[in-house]
């Protein structure tokens, strides 16, 4: 696969592909394009990687971090948060990885 090989646009919802599951660890590309989310409160650790666009994740107990291409962030478990904002052109390319 290639990363920046994207499902047709634009799109309606979010895309997520799984790249490698195992029990110690989960890795997914997402990509978006203006979509945002409800807030997630999640037992694993994440850690964010914009691969290309513009994003912001909103918090409850900080403030909100713009991400841009090349960003990198670490959700600790249950930091409960949301996507804010997409970019729509380019659209936003993550990997996440979970564990």
């Amino acid at each position: 696969m290639n990363i920046f090989q994207l499902p047709e646009l634009p799109l309606n919802e979010e895309i997520t592909t799984i790249l490698e599951e195992n029990p110690k660890l989960r890795l997914e590309r997402i990509v978006s394009q203006g979509q945002t989310t409800d807030w997630y409160d999640q037992d694993e650790n994440e850690v964010v990687i914009l691969i290309q666009g513009n994003a912001t994740l909103e918090f409850t107990q900080r403030e909100p971090v713009q991400l841009k291409a090349g960003d990198t962030f670490y959700l600790a478990p249950h930091a409960i948060h949301r996507v804010a904002y997409t970019s729509v052109e380019p659209p936003c390319i993550w990997l996440c990885l979970f564990w």
